[in-house]
């Protein structure tokens, strides 16, 4: 099935994806760069964007170690400089990677990312808007980890 956009004929597999489009055509940007005021309808272009400002990078190339702001753009040159094909069957996911927009850390899970951001940018507008939920999950494990490390060093002494 294919969904079009009524406003341009811009066609998408996917209904997310022209629903996502169709932010494009308004033309209030609600989410704005700090770093130079070009707006956004999307918190998801705004971040992409920013990483053009910050030289946060965070997927790089095993082959020639070249980073990129965007997997897309690591796909794209694996296949024109490296003739590397990624292969991804129909709706399978690609592995996420949490990246930190304070500094590049990546991570592979979002629990490494808050244990990251928590311990190195304690003032992260990141921490602010992490669900309180995830935050009190994580801060118990945190603390567990804290008290184990403390165990241990005790028992070396």
């Amino acid at each position: 099935m294919v969904y079009s956009c009524e406003l341009c004929g811009k066609a998408f597999r996917l209904q997310r994806m022209l629903n996502r489009h169709l932010k494009c055509h308004n033309q209030v940007k609600r989410h704005l760069c700090t770093f130079c005021g070009k707006g956004f309808n999307d918190t998801f272009d705004l971040k992409r964007h920013v990483r053009t400002h910050t030289g946060i990078r965070p997927y790089k190339c095993e082959i020639c170690n070249k980073a990129f702001t965007q997997r897309c753009s690591l796909e794209s040159h694996l296949k024109k400089i490296h003739g590397v094909q990624q292969q991804y069957a129909y709706k399978q996911r690609r592995d996420k990677l949490y990246v930190c927009e304070d500094c590049g850390y990546t991570g592979p899970t979002q629990e490494d990312l808050y244990l990251h951001v928590n311990s190195a940018h304690p003032g992260s507008a990141f921490l602010k808007k992490t669900s309180k939920k995830l935050a009190a999950i994580l801060q118990t494990k945190l603390t567990s980890v804290l008290q184990r490390n403390a165990k241990l060093n005790e028992e070396d002494k």
